[in-house]
């Protein structure tokens, strides 16, 4: 399936930017860059950025702890290998709101945290190597843990083990499994 209907890296790329800088000024509070392999034999790497907005709402708070939401925009680039799909590379965008249960920051501490993601992403090409998702759609979910610190908790490390599937929308839907590492930044 050839995307030329759809628009091009850069178009999507300039409209996400556009998106960010015109909304609230408050609305994004943070930057992340991500770096992420695929499991399994596939030769994929992964590339990318994002960016969050953060409500200011706490649930169950508890000895320190509290469950709280963001929601995540991002942009990876996936490089791999030309294999039976013929080609080697995509850009991915994705939306993905976020539970993550964390330790409250305090002053010089480090707060560990565990969240859960499911969102959607829309991807420029329908394969990537021996990988043939079928359509340039797919639904991502993940399971993390890691730590805001530094003064006020302005860093972030986390690790996340993610899926990616069409649901069975596409005659093909192999399903691919990423391990990502992100460094973040909050304003």
């Amino acid at each position: 399936m050839q995307l030329s209907r759809f628009p091009s890296f850069g178009t999507l790329f300039a409209l996400l930017l556009v998106g960010c800088i015109c909304g609230k000024a408050n609305a994004l509070d943070s930057i992340f860059l991500e770096l992420g392999t695929i499991e399994g034999d596939e030769e994929v790497d992964r590339y990318g950025g994002s960016f969050r907005y953060t409500p200011e709402t706490k649930w169950l708070e508890s000895n320190n702890w509290y469950l709280s939401s963001y929601f995540e925009f991002g942009v990876t680039y996936w490089d791999g290998e030309i294999g039976t799909e013929g080609e080697d590379s995509l850009v991915d965008f994705g939306f993905t709101p976020v539970l993550r249960y964390q330790r409250a920051i305090g002053a010089g501490s480090i707060a560990p945290f565990f969240e859960f993601g499911a969102g959607a992403h829309a991807h420029t090409e329908t394969g990537i190597g021996d990988k043939d998702i079928d359509i340039p759609f797919s639904f991502g979910s993940h399971f993390g843990a890691g730590a805001r610190f530094g003064e006020q908790g302005r860093y972030e490390l986390v690790y996340r083990f993610q899926h990616l599937s069409n649901a069975g929308l596409g005659d093909e839907n192999p399903g691919l499994n990423f391990h990502v590492v992100q460094l973040g930044y909050y304003f």
